[in-house]
């Protein structure tokens, strides 16, 4: 055995069906939350608004997804490169460096309509997943300000 620094190296890796049974990668049956986070920065301006957000201004967002399911028969709900993925693909070609008032349905663009918005994208994109389901959004548009989107609040009502 090696070691370095006191890390001790590894030099043979666990192999599946000789260390490891397939049957054995499940470890449980129990829902779990997964959660990533993204960010993107966008320009924007509210109507019907008397304050400084009237005019056209610009914010660094960061988005935190939370999404639930069992674990499949590899011990994993949703593959964080798969979240990567449909928020590249689906959801942020439509907020990265746009104007939203141009590239988002036709809505005032608050925080408030934005993360319902998002929470729909990734709902759609989720249907793959049939365990999964999207526990909730939260939308920063600043670092101390945001707004949330919830499951129980958005299939409740």
């Amino acid at each position: 055995m090696m070691e370095f620094f006191g890390f001790r190296v590894v030099e043979n890796l666990q192999k599946i069906d000789q260390d490891i049974q397939k049957s054995e990668l499940q470890y449980h049956k129990k829902r779990v939350l997964v959660s990533k986070e993204f960010m993107f920065d966008a320009a924007h301006h509210l109507h019907c608004y008397e304050g400084k957000c009237k005019n056209l201004h610009g914010h660094t967002y960061k988005v935190i997804v939370g999404v639930s399911g069992f674990v499949n028969e590899i011990g994993l709900v949703v593959d964080f490169g798969d979240l990567k993925k449909m928020w590249k693909d689906e959801i942020e070609i439509y907020l990265d460096h746009r104007y939203l008032n141009e590239t988002l349905p036709k809505m005032n663009t608050t925080a408030e309509n934005m993360v319902v918005w998002i929470y729909e994208k990734f709902k759609e994109s989720l249907a793959k997943y049939p365990d999964a389901r999207v526990e909730f959004i939260r939308l920063y548009e600043t670092p101390t300000s945001y707004a949330e989107a919830r499951r129980e609040w958005m299939e409740g009502e």
